[in-house]
């Protein structure tokens, strides 16, 4: 059960931590979606924007023969590189690793019935799992494989997990296959913080969902109304965080794992962090891995970047 062995290790740890990986169960999933639309977030936008834009030169560049995503969802920005591709080679092999299987099979659904030349696979799973199994699955390709990791993802990892996760990525690689890297960038406080608390509150149900989870799926007790949104920027460390903050002392049992947690009015539950970068950064970080930054495209505003990283 590791939904619930990760729940009782962050939520017995001090201070207490929940994966973000369990934000994306189906309504998680959905919530995020109204997220990308809501005008705070521009991450989704600026990445679009990217895409429309480069889309053919993103295809040429990459040289590709296979598309894998990782964490794809609706797959809504990748259509951009999929008729790229298609534009120019008559069929196209898509690999989608996801943790959910309803935007897993929705995807899959969608893609197919759009492009009956694509050959879709999904994998459910972490990414790790996902692509082992598809690298024993699929086996060898002719050409090269693009891996897609787009929306900012990298950022959730802390940077010791960013560089194991690249490095993992590169081991299922060829020299000549590529990454796309999507990064969100350093800037103003104000337009960071604004995207992560939106006024509509959407971003706020969205990270109280996962106590939601907790409740349906392991028979947690949380009041969620007990529990307060709170997102800042961490110049420091560079970095967005997420947390639910206790509203008042509580005492709160989830059944299937026969615990009880107490909270103090203020202690909070450390959800996410959404790493910004810099270039700079981004390049050392592909080193690490065994990739070369070879080149980044931006959206007109320069907030965001989408970085094409060859396995060296």
């Amino acid at each position: 059960m590791p939904f619930g062995d990760d729940v009782l290790s962050g939520l017995s740890a001090r201070p207490k931590t929940l994966p973000a990986k369990y934000f994306y169960d189906e309504l998680g999933s959905l919530l995020f979606e109204a997220i990308s639309a809501l005008p705070e977030y521009y991450l989704t936008r600026a990445e679009a924007e990217i895409f429309a834009t480069h889309a053919d030169e993103i295809v040429e560049r990459a040289g590709l023969e296979r598309l894998v995503e990782l964490g794809g969802g609706s797959a809504t920005k990748t259509r951009y590189l999929i008729e790229a591709a298609l534009r120019k080679r008559a069929a196209l092999s898509y690999s989608s690793i996801d943790i959910s299987e309803a935007a897993l099979e929705a995807s899959s659904r969608a893609l197919r019935s759009e492009y009956p030349t694509l050959n879709v696979r999904g994998y459910r799973g972490e990414y790790f799992e996902g692509l082992r199994r598809m690298a024993a699955q699929e086996g060898e390709v002719g050409g090269r494989t693009l891996v897609l990791f787009l929306g900012s993802n990298i950022g959730n990892f802390d940077p010791p997990e960013a560089r194991r996760f690249l490095k993992a990525i590169r081991d299922v690689l060829r020299p000549g296959d590529a990454l796309l890297l999507g990064t969100d960038l350093k800037k103003d406080r104000k337009d960071l913080e604004a995207a992560y608390d939106d006024e509509l509150g959407v971003t706020a149900a969205f990270n109280a969902n996962i106590l939601g989870r907790i409740n349906r799926e392991l028979g947690g007790h949380f009041a969620v109304r007990r529990f307060k949104h709170r997102a800042f920027y961490n110049e420091p460390d560079g970095r967005v965080e997420m947390h639910l903050e206790s509203l008042v002392d509580q005492t709160i049992g989830v059944d299937a794992l026969s615990a009880h947690f107490s909270f103090k009015a203020g202690e909070t539950i450390h959800t996410e962090s959404s790493y910004k970068f810099s270039i700079e950064e981004v390049e050392q970080l592909a080193r690490f891995a065994g990739f070369e930054l070879e080149t980044s495209w931006f959206d007109a505003q320069r907030r965001f970047a989408c970085n094409l990283l060859r396995a060296s």
